[in-house]
């Protein structure tokens, strides 16, 4: 998904304030880039799936694989988050997986609030992965009349008029904006009077909040504009490897032809007007006049010694 990220990404537990430095904080965690802590939750998701099938230890080839990254990239990963695995073994897959739990911060668990119950919220409020990775879905909000006071999953749907009051008696931590557009600001703005400090919005809409405030947006049409690139970008590489092989072909069959023996004018022994005189006279067994012998029809020309 399409994310903006202005700050990077701390480790849990280490001091945001102004002139800490994370190396001398105390803390063995360094500062953890943005691309690596979006490749650590996709590491988080497969060690999820390797846990529920049984699997205790995994090597770093294997991970990776499932991660769709190479191994050397998983273990440099893997090395901000301190000493991991044993060479030869592998990755305790539940001790990793805690780590990474840690390491971004869901060992505490986070509250989320969403807002806008329409077919996008909806299907996000029923969304029953969200607790198996450390979110509890608490509250629901829309100003539709229609919508609110519906029951989702056992959350009954409020009016957005109480979404400030709610999050600070909810303690949420994340809030969701699956609104429309006109609507996101306002949201944001009330998720920040009720405490909540950080937003994942749906909108593309960039929003004025304060820089405590963490704010990542998903846009879907960026996504989908993304993938029209690399898919054309695929089908210009396919054609260059079509019109490559097509030349290779070609050059293959010209080298094939140059090789095969050629076909053309016999190369037989040189006929000269003499030479044909002596073959009729020996062919005849009668002399040929020497008026005869100074000229000779061949294929209609006149072939003059």
């Amino acid at each position: 998904m399409n994310v903006t990220e202005e700050r990077p990404a701390m480790p849990a537990g280490v001091d945001r304030s102004p002139g800490v430095d994370p190396a001398r904080s105390g803390t063995a965690e360094r500062v953890i880039p943005q691309a690596t802590v979006t490749r650590l939750a996709t590491y988080l998701r497969v060690l999820g799936i390797l846990a529920d099938d049984g699997v205790l230890i995994v090597s770093s080839e294997e991970l990776a694989t499932a991660a769709g990254v190479g191994s050397a990239k998983l273990r440099k990963d893997l090395s901000f988050l301190g000493p991991n695995g044993v060479r030869g073994v592998g990755y305790d897959v539940l001790r990793l997986r805690a780590k990474i739990e840690t390491a971004l911060g869901l060992d505490r668990g986070h509250k989320v609030v969403l807002v806008g119950i329409g077919n996008l919220g909806e299907a996000l409020a029923r969304y029953g992965g969200f607790g198996r990775r450390g979110f509890s879905m608490v509250g629901l909000f829309d100003r539709n009349p229609e919508r609110v006071g519906l029951d989702i999953d056992g959350l009954r749907v409020q009016h957005v008029d109480q979404l400030e009051t709610k999050c600070r008696e909810l303690e949420a931590t994340i809030g969701v904006i699956a609104t429309p557009d006109d609507s996101a600001q306002d949201v944001a703005s009330a998720f920040v009077a009720g405490g909540v400090q950080s937003i994942l919005s749906f909108s593309p809409v960039t929003l004025d909040v304060p820089g405590a405030v963490e704010v990542r947006r998903v846009d879907l049409a960026v996504e989908m504009q993304v993938l029209s690139f690399n898919s054309s970008r695929n089908d210009a590489s396919t054609s260059r490897e079509d019109a490559t092989t097509s030349r290779e072909d070609a050059t293959t069959r010209t080298a094939t032809l140059s090789a095969a023996p050629r076909l053309g004018r016999s190369r037989g022994p040189r006929v000269t007007p003499g030479s044909l005189a002596s073959t009729a006279q020996s062919a005849l067994g009668t002399p040929v006049s020497s008026s005869a012998s100074s000229s000779f029809t061949q294929n209609g020309s006149v072939i003059t010694p």
